[in-house]
């Protein structure tokens, strides 16, 4: 099983926090927010983590070198001075995301969230006719409007909107017809879920997007006192 973990943006809103240290490695609980994402999915059988690179990236690789430290293997794919944004992202490690066959699911998780959310569940949700399966939580205070809606375990672009949680599992086949280059992946999810093509989730666990300098003193906070109270 393989993943992607997107680190490769900027973090204009945790400034100056992201100045000199790239997002995904500001601490929680005296550990970097993304060496969480690559225990839990290793916990869920990955074993192959593809991690893009973009600003300050040669730190993260220095960071977590090349995750045997983990039980992973870590690729980098490094995206140069500009990321490719979501959807440029992915498409560029697809090479190894799609493993040797080139038709294999892969997890797609954004470095800047923190959730429980357990990685294996959404990979046995995936339809064998479905491109995509996509989680979605309750809209958060700062996207009240939502992403997308879900019915049945499908989802739709009408309806009740839920925010898409920046998880979801993936066929190569979602991106056919991409070029490589720099774009987002938010009208591909629209395309395909308007043909029918993309299963959902409601996760009403903990998740949060890390965006402010708050927030992540916040998490910090409350991740530290549990880790106490099970020592």
């Amino acid at each position: 099983m393989r993943a992607m973990i997107l680190a490769a943006g900027r973090g204009e809103r945790m400034r100056p926090l992201t100045d000199h240290t790239p997002k995904p490695l500001l601490p929680v609980a005296g550990k970097p927010m993304i060496q969480y994402h690559i225990e839990a999915l290793a916990a869920a059988g990955v074993r192959e983590v593809v991690i893009n690179l973009a600003w300050l990236g040669q730190q993260i690789c220095a960071a977590l070198g090349n995750g045997s430290q983990f039980g992973v293997r870590i690729h980098y794919s490094d995206e140069g001075d500009a990321a490719l944004e979501t959807g440029g992202g992915v498409f560029q490690a697809l090479p190894v995301l799609a493993g040797p066959s080139g038709t294999d699911a892969f997890i797609v998780v954004s470095g800047d969230i923190w959730t429980e959310y357990a990685f294996a569940a959404a990979m046995e949700k995936l339809a064998d006719d479905d491109v995509a399966h996509l989680v979605v939580v309750p809209n958060p205070d700062f996207h009240t409007r939502g992403d997308f809606g879900l019915a049945d375990g499908r989802l739709l672009d009408s309806g009740e909107r839920y925010t898409y949680a920046n998880i979801g599992v993936f066929r190569p086949e979602f991106f056919v017809g991409c070029k490589p280059g720099r774009f987002p992946i938010a009208p591909l999810m629209f395309d395909w879920i308007r043909k029918g093509r993309v299963s959902g989730e409601l996760y009403q666990g903990v998740w949060h997007n890390v965006g402010t300098p708050r927030q992540l003193e916040q998490i910090d906070q409350e991740a530290s006192a549990q880790r106490r109270s099970r020592l």
